[in-house]
């Protein structure tokens, strides 16, 4: 026999417990919000502080590119200079590099990418450099298993059976791993396939509860934040971001300033290479 008192208390508690829920969800809710606005403003500065960067580079690089590369210029010539007049070995060597900083060569990886393995350059790269004729890849011929297998699942899986949207796109996935197996004549992998195949489709997951998605959201957020972040100090540490923080309000003049100085590099060089030549 239930006890009236009881049965009220207990519902009054249920209810206390539901309405403490609905409190901590709705706080969970709003934590949410401002985390999600918090990371809208900290990417638009990212993005922000991004096209800065971008255009300082390019503009950097349209500007002072010439005079960098003059610089690189006059110290090969000045390095052959030295080379030309000592026949030091180590100068030499030296002038070498400084004229390779100038002209970079590519490297036999670079004029060969994708034709070399760890042993040298592949059989077909070097029957298209020889013009021999290359070498036809060897067919594959499944097994009677294989082929047995490989018509019973694509009768069982194929799309066209299903009639929901989700199970026609689950059907299409399988298949096509049917197909890859079945296309290098792998028997082994065929049967897994059919054990798989007759396991049926996975349980449906539990749908997680308001709470459960909250707190996986704003897991997401704090990750999402934590990634961008390290975004940003890397973009920072760069050696253009490094440049525009010592002047964000005005590049032009950070830019005018550093053109000063190669001119006068570009001057003092251009001197001693006279002096070597003269």
């Amino acid at each position: 026999m239930t006890n009236p008192e009881t049965d009220q208390r207990d519902r009054e508690a249920a209810g206390q417990d539901a309405e403490a829920e609905r409190e901590a969800t709705a706080r969970l809710a709003k934590a949410v919000r401002a985390a999600e606005q918090a990371l809208i403003e900290f990417e638009i500065a990212m993005e922000t502080f991004r096209v800065e960067v971008e255009n300082f580079s390019r503009l950097h690089h349209q500007r002072l590119g010439p005079m960098y590369t003059r610089l690189d210029e006059l110290d090969a010539l000045i390095a052959e200079a030295i080379a030309a007049r000592s026949g030091d070995p180590e100068d030499e060597r030296r002038a070498r590099e400084m004229r390779g900083l100038v002209l970079p060569m590519p490297g036999v990886e670079e004029l060969f990418h994708g034709w070399m393995d760890s042993s040298g350059i592949l059989p077909e790269a070097a029957a298209m450099l020889t013009d021999r004729p290359v070498q036809p890849p060897k067919r594959v011929r499944p097994s009677e298993e294989a082929r047995r297998i490989y018509r019973e699942l694509v009768r069982k899986a194929h799309p066209d059976l299903a009639r929901e949207a989700a199970e026609q796109e689950r059907r299409s996935a399988f298949v096509v791993r049917v197909n890859q197996a079945y296309a290098i004549g792998d028997e082994n992998v065929l049967r897994q396939l059919a054990e798989e195949w007759e396991a049926g489709p996975p349980a449906p997951e539990r749908q997680p509860s308001r709470s459960e998605e909250l707190y996986a959201r704003l897991e997401w957020l704090a990750q999402r934040k934590e990634l961008l972040s390290a975004a940003a100090a890397e973009l920072e540490a760069s050696a253009i971001g490094s440049m525009l923080k010592m002047a964000p309000d005005d590049p032009d003049r950070l830019i005018d300033e550093i053109a000063e100085q190669l001119l006068a590099q570009v001057a003092e060089r251009e001197a001693q290479l006279a002096e070597l030549v003269g």
